[in-house]
């Protein structure tokens, strides 16, 4: 079984959201080496102009991270799994790390410092466990990750050789939810794009709100309507919607 791929005329007034690891770049094995084309910003600059706005990135990331990559582009901006939120003109509100914060990050960091190819990547409110560069470790990660869970009381998100921990009280599903009762997006159809596991809550948000989800990679059981085989199928489909828009 499979999917198609989503015709351009889903975004008819529409609202657009994209995921960033695995939609629009490629993964790599240091969250910091991944590239974004060029073009692809000026692409993303004109659908943004072409939607009036409506166009938001839900990420695992930070905001400052994903507005690095982005740069000069400002466009609205969920990161960290929804539990940071800011519009294209808003900046970026700091917050203090929570002392459960703290603490994952210093289990995390000591369970890492003796197992090559293990990163922990500290982010605002949550923190992440990559083992892209040591795949062979997945179920000691998936062990320290359990146990700094209880220690701390976080919760875990799966992603793509992730482990994330943080507070249970966002998604990506409530960071859509959030910027649909908002002003450019309210009375719009949401049309999100990802491909992992953490996307599933965005899907299954599209879906209640009258809009649709779009897969990115092979195909899985999902809550997702549509199909892009891959990043380049990302890019593709952006350059086609960016052209095809009336």
């Amino acid at each position: 079984m499979t999917l198609a791929p989503p015709p351009t005329s889903i975004l008819k007034e529409g609202s657009l959201f994209l995921d960033f690891d695995g939609t629009l770049v490629t993964f790599a094995d240091r969250p910091e080496a991944v590239r974004m084309e060029p073009s692809l910003i000026e692409v993303l600059a004109h659908l943004h102009t072409l939607l009036d706005g409506r166009l938001a990135i839900l990420t695992g990331r930070s905001i400052a991270d994903v507005r690095e990559f982005l740069a000069p582009l400002n466009l609205a901006v969920a990161g960290s799994h929804g539990l940071e939120r800011a519009g294209a003109k808003t900046a970026i509100e700091d917050s203090p790390p929570s002392k459960q914060l703290n603490q994952a990050i210093e289990l995390l960091r000591d369970f890492a410092a003796d197992r090559p190819g293990i990163l922990v990547e500290e982010k605002p409110m949550s923190v992440a466990l990559h083992y892209r560069a040591a795949p062979d470790a997945e179920d000691e990660c998936f062990e320290a990750a359990q146990r700094t869970a209880i220690s701390t009381g976080f919760t875990i998100q799966p992603g793509s050789m992730v482990l994330e921990l943080k507070p249970a009280c966002s998604d990506k599903g409530t960071a859509l939810e959030q910027f649909m009762d908002e002003a450019p997006f309210r009375g719009s159809r949401p049309v999100f794009l990802g491909d992992d596991l953490t996307d599933e809550h965005g899907f299954l948000a599209a879906q209640r709100l009258g809009g649709v989800g779009v897969l990115v990679g092979e195909y899985r059981e999902t809550a997702a309507g549509f199909l892009l085989e891959n990043v380049e199928a990302v890019h593709d489909w952006l350059r086609a919607a960016s052209e095809d828009f009336k």
